[in-house]
């Protein structure tokens, strides 16, 4: 019996980068901080890039002018406007002018993941149930990982009622609707710097 099964290279497959949080807990623009000599923007930037089986890659941002010194010339911005919503917002604004099948939602500060680690979970697209609006990482008891996994762009509109309702929190939206999660084999690969100490116990050499 011929495989009918819909392979990888035909699901669409964009990517949403968050760079617009104040970064008060870090005391400095997180995004800009440097490991190795490279910022944590253009370093999560360079991994996803080179990714197989992936479209565009938009930087949702309020600050262009700041991030295009440490991005290449041919990245993709959006303005994140009105600024400081808040990161589904910001997410949804995105989301309105994507049309890929599936977005990738990243923060900027996950100095953790690699190529090899999001390439397995993006060939695992396929498998996902179709009533799913989002593939996502699980923290117990904290809940989903919002900022780091993919949703289908059918969630707009679902998210345009939450955030119209009133809504901002992430958590509260995704459990208002079907995700699957996505198994992590190391939780530091979700590991995050929003502050000093989490800076300093990721890279103590610094």
């Amino acid at each position: 019996m011929q495989d009918v099964s819909l392979p990888i290279s035909h699901t669409s497959l964009s990517t949403i980068i968050l760079a617009g949080g104040r970064s008060s807990r870090m005391g400095r623009d997180k995004a800009m901080i440097e490991i190795d000599g490279v910022p944590l923007l253009r370093r999560i930037y360079d991994v996803v890039a080179a990714c197989e089986h992936l479209d565009e890659i938009y930087i949702v941002t309020p600050w262009l002018e700041r991030y295009r010194q440490v991005l290449p010339d041919d990245c993709k911005f959006m303005l994140e406007q009105p600024p400081h919503r808040g990161p589904l917002v910001a997410f949804s604004q995105a989301l309105a002018k994507i049309t890929a099948e599936w977005v990738l939602l990243l923060a900027c500060d996950l100095p953790n993941l690699s190529t090899p680690i999001i390439q397995s979970w993006i060939d695992g697209l396929p498998a996902v149930d179709s009533q799913s609006i989002a593939y996502l990482p699980r923290h117990i008891p904290k809940g989903w990982e919002p900022l780091c996994g993919f949703y289908r762009q059918n969630c707009h509109e679902s998210s345009i009622d939450y955030i119209d309702n009133g809504g901002q929190s992430f958590q509260d939206w995704l459990k208002m609707n079907m995700v699957t999660e996505l198994a992590i084999a190391d939780p530091l690969w979700l590991a995050n710097c929003n502050t000093p100490a989490d800076l300093e116990l990721l890279f103590p050499q610094m």
